[in-house]
């Protein structure tokens, strides 16, 4: 297994709060990273914001240049667009570590609920539109308010780390293992994925309640 350190990581979505949140602490760690946008130039000037704070190899491109030229890809997109992008970037995303992070949420007046998803959940999604890919889940439940804060020296938190292929998600624990104080945790079969995703609207009440950044431990391993 190539060590992650040499991978390319591409961020689709990257402009937005999380995947920006990602890429900062990725490009602290040394990894060369690539931001991905409908538009080139958002991207762009996303990258040149990130390598302004973070320092490091940071570039941007529209969403399918980044899939095009990285060896792993994070999916940090809004839900509503998450099957019509999948779909065009189908060819490119052919072979490549596919990382979904994308929480299908609703919110009413009694705050934040998961969302029905047919396949059962957005990465069960990505799976069946990217059939040649390598697909994961993982960091549901990383604030990017304290990935943002390079003040925050250690993020105390678990990264739960889904999938069938059992190296590609060694990768992405690897992958989360580099931003200091993120441990990766295998958290079971891409089919568990639904909880995964659905536990963010418990984090976000519980950040509302208490006005905090909460995130997760597992105990005893």
């Amino acid at each position: 297994m190539a060590d992650v350190r040499e991978m390319t990581v591409g961020v689709l979505g990257g402009t937005g709060a999380q995947g920006k949140g990602l890429a900062i602490r990725w490009a602290r760690a040394g990894l060369k990273v690539v931001i991905g946008s409908r538009s080139s130039e958002r991207a762009q000037q996303a990258a040149a914001e990130i390598a302004g704070i973070a320092g490091g190899d940071v570039t941007g491109q529209d969403n399918a240049g980044a899939a095009a030229v990285s060896d792993i890809v994070l999916l940090a997109l809004p839900w509503d667009g998450h099957a019509e992008t999948l779909t065009a970037l189908r060819g490119e995303l052919a072979g490549k570590i596919v990382i979904d992070c994308v929480n299908p949420l609703g919110f009413d007046k009694q705050g934040p609920y998961a969302l029905e998803v047919p396949e059962g959940s957005a990465a069960q999604q990505a799976e069946r539109l990217l059939p040649d890919s390598r697909v994961t889940a993982a960091f549901h439940h990383v604030s990017a308010v304290t990935l943002a804060d390079l003040d925050v020296a250690e993020v105390d938190l678990d990264v739960l780390v889904l999938g069938d292929d059992r190296e590609a998600t060694d990768v992405v624990r690897a992958l989360a293992d580099v931003i200091p104080g993120v441990r990766g945790v295998y958290g079971g079969r891409l089919r568990n994925a639904h909880q995964v995703e659905a536990l963010t609207a418990n984090l976000i009440a519980i950040n509302r309640r208490y006005k905090a950044h909460a995130g997760l431990r597992i105990t005893d391993i």
